[in-house]
Order: structure tokens, then C-alpha cells, then sequence
């Protein structure tokens, strides 16, 4: 595979993920990794560690680079002791029930932990797509955010938790707490910038990236520097090609969205502000719980269709946009995923088949060890 390198757009990868045993348990040890691998971070809950790629154009790289630190922290789980990486978004076999600090002296961890629990307990992967002018970024925002349950059902992987089947293919969204509660389509830049001060003046967010919403911009000097869209709302994919088509679907429909000023579902499409947040809100809890079989609202026409089918719809339209960039080959597992489904649905075959959410999860981890370790960029 190759890339037309100067025509991409950057990307940038936040990757949650457990650790533990083999057999599915969860171990947390996220604040060691932390302390001895560079790259590394800590979550408020020691048993997921997070990695942040730097930007990266070129899906080679971005693959290679992605491996590179999944088998950095296989090799140091490995090194102290029978541990490992755990599949999923969800404490699959953990317990929801508890909190384990990754620093009891942070008071912002402890904040988190006293006001939504092991809710935000959860592994997920954020795909960040720079995009250097704040409007076109606060227009492309809008399309993804009208469509983040497409990517939600795509990546679905957490049906279970705490041992149980759940009623959602990703439980880990549907538990996941929204912050704050109601985040409007941002007109422009300075609608998010005069929205995003206020939530900080009264207190409904405690920093700038406590906004927890399915997409967002971002920045380093944001809300009034802005240079990334941020796609929150995918569970952890573990499978690496797969995780790369989802970037470059993201990726092809930013593209779609810069070349077309009139895919705009809230200034060309007569669609307003509460439309769209009801829209956006119902897509996400129906693709929480039913993913790619999930019926959906789209906001172009108002259509009730499934999530699979606009899904169908999505790719076919942005394959023009990836050839002319030079990616469109990196597309193909959607059609896998999209015909044999996501992660979260074949497990659900499997306990339907008759296996333990135990032996399941457990034979995932093995298989997901497995496929990595022959995998090449």
C-alpha cells in the first residue's frame, strides 16, 4: 500500500487500553507504565493506560507507529509478569463497582472519581484529523458530529461487563457520561469560543477538554486556537486494519466536507440546532445498543434507514475523495466490518452459540495477541 503523502491530513491517535491477565482479568498498572514508558499517560483509573501518536500523514507510518507502541507495552506487561492487553471498550470482566485511583494525590482524578464513577472506566480510541482553518474545522464538526454514530457502530466492542452480557454491543458510550448535557452545533468558531467560556465561567466544565461529547474541536491554545477535529466516540478497535479504515473514512469525509460547502447539516440543509442535537443524541444511544442493526435518523433527509445501510451509502461516496488523495485502498475492511460485523457482534454469535462470557473473552484476547503479532508496516 502507498500514500499520496502531501495530500493527506494529518492524524493524530489517543488509544486507551486495559491490562491484565490472559484469562481476562484486569490488572491496573497504568500509573508504572506511565513512570517508565515514553508516550504513555495515566488515566483517572489506573487499569487502562493511554498512548498519544504524534500527527502523522501517511497511513504506513501511522500503522507502524501504532504497532510499535502496542508491542512496546505487550513486551514490558510481559517482562513483569503473566500480563497482557485486553480487547475491548468495556470492563469486560472487571468490576464497575470500584474506582482504582492511578494517583490518589491528583485532585482532578479525584474529582472525576467522586462524580461519575467507574462510568468513565472505559478504553477507546480518539481520532484527531488536523484541519488548520477554525471555520472549515467547525463545519466539518458538524457533519461528523451528525454522523458520529455511524463510527460508534463500526467500532462497537464492550457487550459485556462485569462478566454479563449487557443490553448494548457498547455499553461503555451508552455508560459513558455526556459533558455537559447539552452541547450545541456550533455556528462558527466564535459561537464555540464565547460556549466554551461560559461552561468554564459557571462551572459545568472543569478545564477545556472536560467537553465529553462524540466530536469536538481541539487545540493546544484551545477554545481560541483550534486545529484538530476530535472524534471521541469509538471503543478501543484492536484489530490495527480495521482501526485504520476507520481513520481514513473519517479522513475521506473531512476531505468531502472541505471540497463541498454545502454538506452542512445546520446552514444548507434547513435543519436547526435542536433537530440535530435530537438526532444525533437518539443515532448514538440506538448505535450504543444495536450498532451496525441500529435504525437511524439521517440529517440530509430525515430518513429512518439502518446504520449499516447509510453506512454503505457513506463509503461509496467518499471513495472518489480517498482516490484523489491517494488512500482509498486503506478503506477496505469497512466492507468487512460491514459484512461480518463489528467485534461486540461476533462475540454476542459466540455466547449465542453457546460459550461463557469468560471463555469468550478470553479466547479474544488470545486471538487478538495472535493477529498482531503477525502484523507489518
Amino acid at each position: 500500500m502507498s500514500d499520496a503523502g502531501p495530500e493527506l491530513l494529518l492524524k493524530g491517535i489517543e488509544e486507551e487500553v486495559y491490562t491484565g491477565k490472559r484469562d481476562g482479568e484486569v490488572v491496573g498498572m497504568s500509573h508504572e507504565i506511565a513512570a517508565d514508558l515514553q508516550g504513555f499517560v495515566t488515566e483517572p483509573d489506573c487499569r487502562n493506560a493511554e498512548v498519544a501518536l504524534p500527527p502523522i500523514q501517511c497511513y504506513l507510518e501511522l500503522g507502524h507507529t501504532l504497532l510499535c507502541y502496542r508491542r512496546q507495552l505487550r513486551e514490558y506487561l510481559s517482562n513483569r509478569g503473566d500480563y497482557t492487553l485486553l480487547p475491548g471498550g468495556s470492563l469486560a470482566l472487571g468490576d464497575s463497582s470500584v474506582f482504582v485511583l492511578s494517583n490518589p494525590n491528583n485532585p482532578y482524578y479525584q474529582q472525576i472519581k467522586s462524580m461519575y464513577g467507574a462510568n468513565v472506566v472505559t478504553a477507546s480510541t480518539h481520532i484527531n484529523i488536523g484541519i488548520t482553518d477554525p471555520e472549515e474545522l467547525i463545519r466539518a464538526l458538524r457533519v461528523l458530529r451528525a454522523e458520529a454514530a455511524l463510527f460508534l457502530a463500526l467500532s462497537a466492542s464492550s457487550p459485556f461487563l462485569d462478566g454479563q452480557v449487557t443490553d448494548f454491543h457498547s455499553v461503555r458510550w451508552h455508560r459513558f457520561p455526556k459533558t455537559p448535557s447539552d452541547v450545541p452545533f456550533f455556528r462558527d468558531h466564535a459561537h464555540y469560543i464565547e460556549w466554551v467560556e461560559a461552561q468554564l465561567a459557571a462551572g459545568s466544565m472543569h478545564n477545556i477538554r472536560h467537553l465529553w461529547v462524540s466530536a469536538r474541536p481541539n487545540g493546544i491554545g484551545a477554545p481560541r486556537e483550534i486545529q484538530r477535529l476530535e472524534l471521541r466516540i469509538c471503543d478501543r478497535v484492536d484489530d490495527l486494519p480495521r482501526l485504520l479504515a476507520i481513520i481514513a473514512l473519517m479522513e475521506a469525509r473531512v476531505h468531502q466536507v472541505l471540497e463541498d460547502h454545502d454538506l452542512d447539516p445546520l446552514l444548507t440543509c434547513g435543519r436547526d440546532d435542536a433537530q440535530l442535537k435530537q438526532w444525533a443524541e437518539e443515532n448514538e444511544d440506538a448505535c450504543a445498543r444495536s450498532s451496525l442493526d441500529a435504525d437511524v435518523t439521517r440529517w440530509n433527509d430525515g430518513l429512518t434507514v439502518t446504520a449499516r445501510d447509510w453506512l454503505h451509502e457513506i463509503l461509496e461516496s467518499t471513495k472518489t475523495a480517498a482516490a484523489k488523495k491517494g488512500f482509498a485502498e486503506w478503506l477496505a475492511p469497512i466492507e468487512d466490518i460491514l459484512r461480518e460485523g463489528n467485534s461486540a457482534q461476533a462475540w454476542l454469535r459466540q455466547v449465542e452459540n453457546g460459550a461463557s462470557v469468560e471463555e469468550v473473552y478470553a479466547a479474544a484476547v488470545c486471538e487478538t495477541e495472535e493477529n498482531e503479532s503477525k502484523l507489518s508496516f
